[in-house]
This record gives C-alpha cells, sequence and structure tokens, in this order.
C-alpha cells in the first residue's frame, strides 16, 4: 500500500472501533428498558411475545457486523485487539457510574438520587454479566469466522458471517440472561422466553446485515485493490 492508502486503512479502522465501542458501552447503558416488537403479529413463544427485547440489544448487533467486517479486512489480530478495547472501554464506564452513584445530588438538580439510582444501580451488574457473556461471544465469533474462512479459502462470506454471528449470539444472549437471573435482577420465570426472543431477533439481524457486510466488503476490495482472502495490513 501507498502511505497515502495505509492511513486510510488506518483511519477507517480507527472509526470502526469507534462505533463498536459505542454500541457497546451504550448497550450496557440502556439495557433495563424492554419492548415487544411485533413483526408477526400476536406470535408467541412459550407463552410470552415472540420478541420481548431489551432496548440494549438494538446496537448491540452492530458490534458483530463491526468485527465481522475487521476480521474480513484487517484480520484476526485486529479483531481481537478491537474486543479487548471494548471490554476496558464497558469496566471504565461502570468504574464512573459506581463514582457517580456515590456523589449525593444537590436540592435543586434535575436528577435526583433516587432516580438516578433507579435508572443507573444495576448498570455495573448488568455490565459484569454482559462482559462475561461478550467476551465469551466476541471472541468465539471471531474464532468461528476466521476457521470458516480457512476452510473455504476466502469464499462464501455469507457461510462465515451467519454461522459465526448464530453461535456467537446463541452463547451471548443464554449467557447474559442467565446471569442477570442468577443475580436477582430478572425473575427466572423470564429466562425462557427472553433467551428465545433475544436469540430470535439477533439471528433476523444477522440475516438482515449480510447484505451491508457484502457491500462494505465490496467498497473495501475496490478502494485498496484487495484480492479474495487479502488482508490490510496496518503495521502493529
Amino acid at each position: 500500500m501507498t502511505p497515502r492508502d495505509q492511513k486510510a486503512a488506518y483511519r477507517i479502522y480507527l472509526y470502526l472501533a469507534a462505533l463498536f465501542i459505542t454500541s457497546l458501552v451504550v448497550s450496557n447503558l440502556i439495557f433495563q428498558k424492554f419492548f415487544y416488537w411485533k413483526p408477526f403479529g400476536d406470535a408467541t413463544v412459550l407463552g410470552a411475545p415472540l420478541f420481548e427485547i431489551s432496548v440494549g440489544v438494538l446496537p448491540y448487533p452492530l458490534t458483530f457486523l463491526i468485527t465481522d467486517l475487521i476480521s474480513e479486512i484487517y484480520g484476526r489480530k485486529k479483531a481481537n485487539q478491537v474486543v479487548t478495547a471494548g471490554i476496558f472501554a464497558s469496566f471504565f464506564s461502570m468504574g464512573i457510574i459506581l463514582l457517580a452513584e456515590r456523589v449525593p445530588a444537590i436540592p435543586g438538580s434535575p436528577v435526583g438520587d433516587a432516580l438516578f439510582s433507579k435508572v443507573f444501580a444495576l448498570s455495573p451488574i448488568a455490565v459484569l454479566a454482559s462482559m462475561l457473556a461478550y467476551l465469551f461471544a466476541q471472541y468465539v465469533d471471531i474464532a468461528i469466522y476466521h476457521f470458516w474462512k480457512r476452510v473455504t479459502m476466502g469464499k462464501y462470506l455469507w457461510l462465515r458471517n451467519n454461522f459465526s454471528t448464530f453461535s456467537s449470539q446463541i452463547i451471548d444472549t443464554t449467557t447474559v440472561v442467565g446471569l442477570l437471573c442468577l443475580f436477582g435482577v430478572l425473575p427466572w420465570p423470564m429466562f425462557y422466553g427472553l433467551v428465545v426472543s433475544g436469540v430470535a431477533f439477533k439471528i433476523l439481524i444477522a440475516f438482515l446485515d449480510t447484505p451491508l457486510l457484502y457491500l462494505f466488503v465490496y467498497l473495501f476490495r475496490r478502494r485498496f485493490s484487495l484480492k479474495r482472502g487479502e488482508e490490510l495490513a496496518l503495521g502493529f
């Protein structure tokens, strides 16, 4: 690559990493709001609406799209670096929340201690549960992605994208919901419905983001003149 291409590739990598970390941290902060999404009407699973999900899952699938894109273009090492940075950012945000909760609000504060605690008090537990799930899921996603990339010799992008995401999302959803129930954040009767709904939602999103991955990979290969299976080397 020319020095100009090297700078462009590095800059895009930073933007992708920023989007990844932002999506991850935000998903941990807003998880306590749940909603029903009814694309299939009043379909139910185990007596509950099919998509009874936390708003925290809305930005979360983007993280898997980004890691797959980074894996495809920049390689496994760079994808793992972003995952590690996301872990650091999440624990750092949890520390800020713990500190902010201990600072007493003044009488005229628009957000008082009670409201702040109601919204954010459970976030440290949620972040811990999410990080354990996230740690397993993201590394599994990257490992499976590169396994299929080797097996198919760089062909069938849709295969490695969907197989890696399906496997990692099942691990992620089951682990995080189970830990939240174990910590008392959620009641156990909600476990099966939330797991099935969460996995179904994430698998649906994985199908929908496959064309986006093809588009972005095509744009990268065209911009940097990459052959199928070739990766960009950033030099660090």
